[in-house]
C-alpha cells in the first residue's frame, strides 16, 4: 500500500470517528472539500504542512496519520525444542543455553533463553552483564544467588534483578532444572 493510500484511510478513519463531515474538516483546516476529497481518495500527495493542519484539526497527532506504513516488522518464531544451542559462560560447567529468538540491530532489547541444569551441571553464582535479568521456574528446585541474596525457587517462581550485580545458581536441590530467563537491555547491549 502506497504512503498516499496510507494517508487516505487514516484521514478518512479520524474524520469519521469524530463524525466530522469533509465541510467542517474543510472549514477547520482552511483546504477546500477538493483537496481534502483527493486528499481521502489518494489521488494527491500531502505536504508536511498539509499534514500538520489535518493532524490539528482531528486532534491526532501527526504521525498516528502514518500508522499501517511501516507494518512489516521484524520477529522471530522458534518452534519448541528448535532454539539454538548457544555458548556461554556457563557452558564449561554443564549449563545447557537454548537461544529463544533473537532480534538484531536496533530491536535488539532483550534476550531470551531457555537454561537447563543436569547432573552434569555445577553451580556457577558468578555471572554480571549489564541490563535487568528475569527468571521463572519452569521444572525442578534450586537455591539461586544475586549478590548476598539466596532465593530457593521451584516451579512457577520468578525473579527479577539488576544484572550487574553477580549471580547464578549456587545450589541444585532438584534436576533437573529448567528455566527461562530474559535480560532486557536499555540498549543494544552484549549477552553474558
Amino acid at each position: 500500500m502506497s504512503l498516499e493510500e496510507i494517508i487516505a484511510i487514516r484521514v478518512r478513519e479520524s474524520r469519521q470517528d469524530r463524525r466530522i463531515s469533509l465541510a467542517e474538516l474543510a472549514r477547520r483546516t482552511g483546504m477546500s472539500k477538493a483537496m481534502l476529497s483527493k486528499i481521502e481518495n489518494a489521488q494527491t500527495s500531502c505536504s508536511l504542512s498539509t499534514l500538520a493542519k489535518l493532524a490539528e484539526a482531528l486532534q491526532v497527532p501527526v504521525t498516528a496519520l502514518f500508522r499501517g506504513v511501516d507494518a512489516e516488522r521484524e520477529a522471530v518464531f522458534v518452534p519448541a525444542g528448535h532454539g539454538a544451542q548457544i555458548i556461554r559462560r556457563g557452558s564449561n560447567v554443564g549449563h545447557l543455553y537454548e537461544q529463544l529468538g533473537s532480534l538484531r540491530g536496533e530491536h535488539k532489547r532483550m534476550e531470551p533463553l531457555l537454561v537447563t541444569l543436569t547432573e552434569a551441571s555445577e553451580v556457577f553464582p558468578l555471572f554480571q552483564h549489564a541490563g535487568t535479568e528475569f527468571l521463572y521456574m519452569l521444572e525442578g528446585v534450586m537455591v539461586y544467588g544475586h549478590g548476598e541474596a539466596r532465593y530457593e525457587m521451584h516451579v512457577g517462581d520468578a525473579l527479577q534483578f539488576d544484572g550487574e550485580g553477580p549471580h547464578g545458581p549456587v545450589e541444585l536441590i532438584e534436576l533437573p532444572i529448567r528455566f527461562l530467563t530474559v535480560t532486557a537491555y536499555g540498549t543494544i547491549g552484549p549477552g553474558r
